[in-house]
């Protein structure tokens, strides 16, 4: 190659950049910019952020905790759903939890170590999705007052899960249990366990470091209502992490603490539900829903709590 070729090319390049540069780098943000001053797009494209007494709370596009430095629920706030972002709506950590419904079985935790006071997560404790959303409709329920129980899960608030060992059949089913144990509920747990019979085979609690994965696992349904008082998004994290959102029915089983808390009558709380519910968008998309940020920035304002 030629000296003038060489220089003819990467001229070439360089007039590329700099007219890409301009382009992409100076007029493109410019123009987006400007765009995002119109009346009416201003506010969201600086985040939708939500203030009280002049300062920023949050955005109304990003759920958030109302919670104690403990993690216990304020009384006087509307709870948000779960999340499984960072240690609860952390943006820089948005996630699921990767939990599929198959994940029925928890890995207990060591005895040993507990005894010794570690948690029960640094004991090695890891609940599964059913444990999970069990022992999580078990506290709203009683939080709310009302009842916690759902299918699949035991009084106790763990999945009920059977590991049913014996003879099986051409498809793998067990058809003559001889041992059957309720994997999810550890012998120093629980004093017995939820179920005490199965197919005529006494149930047994588990042994830590006992392996169960011989036998078939066989989630029992108990008896439940099919359509429990705690909706579903109160037991279940959003794929974010950060949804904002929860549904009428979860805001609804809130009203009467709430209504406790700031001493006002509960359909004072329901008026303002009201006022912060939105309906499907365009009017088939999604589902009606209650901004939480903005409901408890209302109550403050026109119900605030004496401290």
């Amino acid at each position: 190659m030629s000296f003038s070729s060489f220089v003819r090319m990467h001229w070439a390049a360089l007039r590329a950049l700099l007219v890409l540069t301009v382009i992409t780098g100076i007029a493109y943000p410019l123009f987006i910019w400007l765009v995002a001053q119109v009346p009416g797009l201003h506010d969201k494209a600086e985040g939708s952020i939500l203030t009280a007494n002049g300062k920023p709370v949050g955005s109304r596009l990003i759920g958030q905790l109302f919670t104690d430095k403990d993690g216990n629920p304020l009384p006087q706030y509307f709870q948000s759903r779960p999340s499984a972002a960072g240690t609860g709506y952390d943006p820089t950590s948005t996630s699921a939890s990767n939990l599929g419904p198959e994940s029925i079985v928890d890995t207990p935790a060591d005895p040993a170590l507990l005894a010794a006071g570690k948690s029960a997560s640094d004991a090695g404790f890891k609940p599964g999705l059913l444990t999970t959303v069990c022992s999580r409709s078990a506290a709203v329920g009683q939080l709310e007052g009302v009842d916690g129980s759902r299918p699949f899960c035991t009084g106790g608030g763990v999945g009920a899960v059977l590991s049913v060992i014996g003879t099986r059949d051409a498809r793998g089913n067990v058809v003559h249990p001889t041992r059957v144990v309720s994997v999810n509920e550890p012998c120093q747990a629980t004093p017995a366990p939820f179920l005490s019979l199965y197919e005529g085979v006494r149930v047994e609690c588990a042994k830590y470091g006992e392996d169960y994965t011989i036998g078939q696992i066989v989630p029992i349904r108990g008896a439940a209502s099919a359509d429990p008082a705690v909706p579903a998004d109160a037991v279940t994290a959003s794929g974010s992490g950060l949804d904002p959102n929860i549904s009428p029915a979860y805001a609804n089983i809130q009203v009467g603490r709430v209504a406790k808390a700031r001493h006002v009558s509960p359909d004072q709380i329901r008026a303002v539900v009201a006022q912060y519910t939105s309906g499907r968008t365009v009017w088939f998309f999604g589902e009606p829903c209650v901004n939480v940020l903005q409901l408890n920035l209302q109550l403050d304002h026109k119900y605030p709590v004496s401290s």
